[in-house]
């Protein structure tokens, strides 16, 4: 089968995130915060090395329950910053407590995180034309858009880049190339 060029060939958990997860449409909360949350923790570092990370991830953040993360506190913290099995970065990881007391509160005003996100591209998919002569941009205006309303709202490490790369990883984007057999 035919992929995405920027995915590692023989890169097995890289093949199977492309496959299975990458650019599938979400609408299930939990999963859109985790997936933030990843990007996140992407920033400056490669996306196979938070791969590798994320079950790690997952025990520390409580299977990304919303709730759980949001009630999180100082000690929490602390534990989080002595595991060497993920990225230890202090304001990356306080950014996934805060982010999911922010993501409480736009549940409380518009029912679920996924109606808030998928309002941005009114309800559909945006689907682009990625090849040689059209390659992904790292942001786009509905990412810079997205990036402001979700600062205003007390999110930390969502800008443009990170949301760009948010918005294709959970399907609002279509960035597959066109030549993708997964397109």
């Amino acid at each position: 089968m035919k992929r995405c060029s920027w995915v590692p060939k023989g890169n097995h958990q890289y093949e199977a995130y492309h496959d299975l997860e990458w650019g599938k449409p979400l609408t299930d909360d939990r999963a859109l915060f985790e997936l933030l949350c990843l990007e996140t923790y992407q920033a400056g570092l490669s996306w196979a090395t938070v791969l590798k990370k994320r079950q790690a991830f997952r025990q520390v953040f409580h299977n990304y329950e919303i709730a759980s993360v949001g009630q999180m506190g100082a000690q929490d913290l602390a534990n989080a910053l002595e595991n060497p099995q993920i990225i230890r970065h202090k304001q990356k990881l306080q950014a996934t407590i805060t982010n999911a007391k922010a993501v409480q509160i736009i549940q409380q005003e518009r029912g679920s995180f996924a109606n808030y996100l998928w309002e941005f591209v009114g309800g559909e998919v945006i689907m682009n034309r990625v090849d040689a002569q059209h390659p992904v941009p790292a942001q786009i205006q509905l990412s810079q858009q997205l990036a402001k309303d979700l600062k205003k709202r007390g999110f930390a490490f969502v800008g443009p880049t990170t949301v760009y790369a948010f918005l294709e990883a959970a399907g609002f984007v279509n960035d597959h190339e066109v030549d993708c057999d997964f397109r």
